[in-house]
């Protein structure tokens, strides 16, 4: 068939995949116009209709709106244009999308009340603005008035949530179970306290040189004993200890003895904090960092074996003293 051949509109519809009934409707508002009619007033169509309804089905399917179709069909809008617009539409509701499936599984699958839901649908709403606005007054809460010490730069901007402009949903969980944590008194309490501890081991010990970070200190020395399955009770872990004290000693600038020893089971008890732990995993999701590695066998580990240290100490003092 060649360009003169007219179709009738059930023709149309057949070659086209659309319902009569549609083809009218997109005929009677303009979209695509009668060729000719038949005597008996029947519409007749060319072929260049059919190619005008395939772009129109097409252009709906995509979503577009019919008045921006008849423009587009009518070459009075660029359809690369047009597409980037809706394209940059497209993106603004799947993100909303997004969020709305985030917040619909958390609240499934933590089980969450009706007022933790409000509170986890608000979180996942913030602008950007507003996020910054709750990370840095999280960062304030935790390291204000602690000296400009470089450490604590750094420091900072390892605790930093950067949520991508279109987060994946996972993402947007654990922005929002990060957001959760944060916002918690008592989880600020115990980061403020580490991070004084910090300041005041900066303060008392030796400031020259890079200083390496405690946990990860304590990682280096005990994650061999425990990868061989060394009891922390076992003499064979003697050493271990010693080299947690000494390294410990140094950063204090103090002597081992039992007030240091003391010191660094506190501090060893500090620093595991389940919820420290959860906190880093929530950051390396949202910033699409690798998952980090818990630190709590290592720290259960290394307090145990410094407490049952203590307690021999303690039971051989008494034995002298009688």
């Amino acid at each position: 068939m060649d360009g003169d051949t007219l179709y009738s509109i059930g023709e149309l519809a057949r070659r086209t995949g659309l319902t009569v009934k549609t083809i009218r409707f997109y005929s009677d508002r303009g979209i695509v116009t009668p060729t000719d009619r038949s005597p008996a007033g029947y519409r007749r169509y060319n072929l260049d209709a059919v190619a005008r309804l395939d772009l129109v089905r097409t252009l709906r399917e995509l979503g577009l709106d019919l008045p921006t179709i008849h423009k587009v069909v009518d070459r009075e809008l660029p359809l690369p244009e047009v597409a980037a617009a809706h394209a940059e539409a497209l993106a603004v509701q799947i993100r909303v999308l997004r969020l709305r499936h985030a917040v619909l599984t958390a609240v499934a699958e933590r089980r969450l009340t009706p007022e933790e839901t409000d509170l986890m649908h608000r979180f996942a709403q913030l602008s950007e603005d507003e996020r910054r606005c709750l990370i840095g007054d999280f960062l304030d809460a935790v390291f204000d008035g602690l000296g400009a010490d470089s450490a604590f730069t750094g420091v900072m901007r390892s605790m930093t949530p950067e949520l991508p402009d279109h987060p994946e949903a996972e993402q947007t969980l654990a922005w929002m179970e990060w957001a959760e944590l944060v916002l918690d008194p008592g989880f600020r309490a115990d980061l403020r306290r580490m991070a004084e501890e910090l300041a005041a081991e900066r303060a008392q010990g030796d400031t020259t040189g890079p200083r390496r970070d405690f946990a990860a200190a304590v990682r280096d020395l005990v994650a061999p004993v425990l990868a061989a399955g060394i009891d922390p009770a076992s003499y064979r872990a003697d050493p271990i200890v010693v080299a947690l004290a000494t390294h410990y000693a140094h950063i204090c600038g103090r002597p081992d003895d039992a007030e240091l020893r003391h010191r660094l089971l506190l501090r060893l008890e500090s620093v595991n904090n389940p919820r420290r732990d959860r906190y880093f995993q929530l950051l390396a999701v949202i910033n699409s960092w690798p998952a980090p590695e818990s630190m709590t066998p290592v720290l259960d580990w290394s307090v145990e074996a410094v407490r049952v240290r203590m307690r021999r100490q303690c039971a051989g003092d008494r034995r002298c003293r009688g």
